[in-house]
């Protein structure tokens, strides 16, 4: 997976953007005749993994768009980058802001790629049937996740499940309603999870795991928490993944893709001319700590006070500069080429199950299974004298779940989605806002970004979300 093999590909619509990438096509490749043989399929399978890399999803922009509206996170220096993030961190976010654009217009480009996959697959020879099933499994999986995404962040979107072949058939049709496209994310997963084999030799590729994990986050968020709760437990039962012993050793590039993360964007240094790194940590350091940092994503002081001085994660996951600035430690900087970072990004790791897990059990009523979960993550940062009673009722368990997800999954791009998920977010951002003597507050239109403005221009059947206008 580290070294990506990107074609230029001759489509009609949503081709591939190798610009985007600053990478140079290694071939060119007619797409109406390519895909006919197992070798064809697996390079085309590449680069849809390849296409979650742009900054337009978790190269840079979903680790923000996950954080930067939510309390967990801060914008420097309000004009950088044409002030498209922190428009996100004000909620003054347009149709036309460049951001939320190329998360639309990425999305929908890797979902293409993987509809072209899933349409053809079928019709090649593979060695091992097997290997086939995995691929299916991967590339619905991927179209799950990236639906999960538009769903969550746009309400109502297109849903497109076929390979597009004419522009025609493709605009015109408006906007799915949320609940369809949420059950063609649990069948795609549900797919997923039979097709899928239970481990791989090849680092970054999805695995059943990551798909029952995507599913019980999806159910989670409905509320559909006994689903929830089998998925989840299937992931803890399976046995495949763990803990690290030590919050030091999670996220290290000598030690990605250790039993923790169970899915993960993957990123390398100095590979292909530099193309296959990621800039995040450039990006998200605070000015003057490293060659073009630009400040975006920066977690709030709040946030930072909230490790207790005896918490392991402190200056591990979380850091102050000499100045004082706070950061996120996660993602390891490239002094010699900063936008070439070599951080994986996960997407679902282990805590983070544990985590939804515990607020499944304590939502059921069964606080009494969902502490332990909690304690899992806890103690690990703070020892086992740390650990929460047995004794402590729902309500409190619902807002100590809720606090070790900001300390353990900071900058992962949850918190704006567990505002979202909990319904929370109004009076959290406005109580955050009032407390640091911000003049801004929210309401219920703030909770769906505006469809970009591009693609209404492009399909007047699509309609814009309320409160924005176009």
């Amino acid at each position: 997976m580290k070294r990506i093999l990107y074609f230029l590909l001759i489509i009609v619509l949503l081709s591939s953007c190798a610009d985007q990438l600053n990478q140079n096509p290694i071939t060119d490749k007619n797409l109406s005749t390519f895909l006919s043989t197992q070798t064809e399929v697996e390079e085309y399978v590449n680069s849809v993994y390849g296409a979650l890399q742009v900054n337009g999803l978790y190269g840079l922009y979903m680790p923000a768009i996950g954080e930067v509206p939510s309390d967990n996170s801060y914008e420097e220096v309000p004009g950088n980058d044409a002030s498209i993030y922190y428009d996100l961190d004000m909620f003054n976010t347009t149709p036309t802001n460049g951001l939320i654009a190329d998360v639309w217009t990425y999305s929908y480009k890797a979902i293409q790629k993987a509809n072209v996959v899933l349409n053809r697959i079928d019709n090649v020879s593979y060695s091992a049937a097997a290997t086939k099933d995995a691929r299916k499994g991967e590339m619905k999986f991927i179209r799950a996740l990236l639906y999960f995404n538009l769903v969550r962040l746009f309400g109502d979107v297109p849903l497109v499940t076929k390979e597009t072949t004419n522009p025609n058939s493709y605009f015109g049709q408006g906007r799915t309603t949320s609940d369809s496209v949420y059950t063609q994310i649990k069948t795609d997963l549900i797919d997923a999870i039979v097709l899928l084999p239970t481990s791989t030799t090849q680092n970054g590729r999805v695995i059943k795991t990551a798909a029952q994990a995507l599913l019980g986050k999806v159910y989670l968020t409905l509320k559909d928490y006994t689903n929830a709760e089998t998925q989840l437990q299937a992931v803890i039962s399976s046995g495949v993944h763990a803990l690290q012993p030590m919050v030091s050793t999670v996220f290290p590039i000598a030690n990605e893709n250790n039993k923790e993360i169970i899915f993960a964007v993957q990123f390398s240094s100095g590979v292909n001319g530099n193309t296959e790194g990621s800039s995040m940590a450039q990006q998200f350091s605070p000015s003057g700590t490293i060659s073009g940092a630009k400040g975006h994503n920066l977690p709030t002081k709040s946030l930072c006070n909230l490790y207790t001085a005896n918490d392991a994660r402190k200056g591990v996951y979380v850091a102050l500069t000499t100045g004082g600035t706070p950061y996120c430690n996660k993602w390891a900087k490239n002094t010699s080429v900063p936008a070439d970072g070599g951080s994986d990004f996960p997407v679902i790791r282990y805590a983070d199950v544990l985590l939804m897990m515990a607020e499944v059990e304590n939502e059921l009523g069964k606080t009494t299974v969902a502490i332990p979960l909690l304690n899992q993550v806890r103690t690990r940062a703070l020892g086992a004298e740390s650990a929460y009673p047995l004794t402590a009722v729902q309500s409190d368990v619902r807002t100590d779940i809720d606090l070790e997800r900001r300390l353990e999954l900071a900058g992962e791009g949850h918190r704006w989605f567990d505002l979202l998920r909990t319904g929370k977010a109004i009076s959290v951002m406005n109580s955050w806002f009032a407390t640091n003597n911000v003049s801004e507050s929210i309401t219920q239109n703030n909770l769906l970004m505006p469809i970009p403005q591009g693609q209404i221009d492009t399909d007047p059947t699509l309609t814009q979300n309320p409160g924005y206008s176009n």
